[in-house]
């Protein structure tokens, strides 16, 4: 069993990305369009309320005041 947001198999899209947490807002949102270049990266206040629906095509990056990402961004 694989983790680290990425599903098994071969080919497998990431769905998140761990790996950024604590990296400025800019440097998470390179490393996610390198990984799924048709993202619509959204760079979101922590504290922030946000809608509850999914979408396959948005990545939302939660960040601190000092903006570095506070937790895994993942696709949804």
């Amino acid at each position: 069993m694989e983790s680290g947001g990425a599903t098994a198999g071969v080919g497998a899209e990431k769905n998140s990305w761990p790996e950024v947490v604590g990296l400025s807002s800019e440097e998470a949102k390179k490393k996610i369009i390198e990984h799924k270049p048709d993202a619509s990266v959204h760079v979101v206040p922590a504290d922030s309320f946000v809608t509850m629906d999914y979408n396959t095509g948005r990545v939302r990056v939660f960040v601190d005041s000092n903006d570095k990402v506070t937790k895994a961004p993942r696709i949804g």
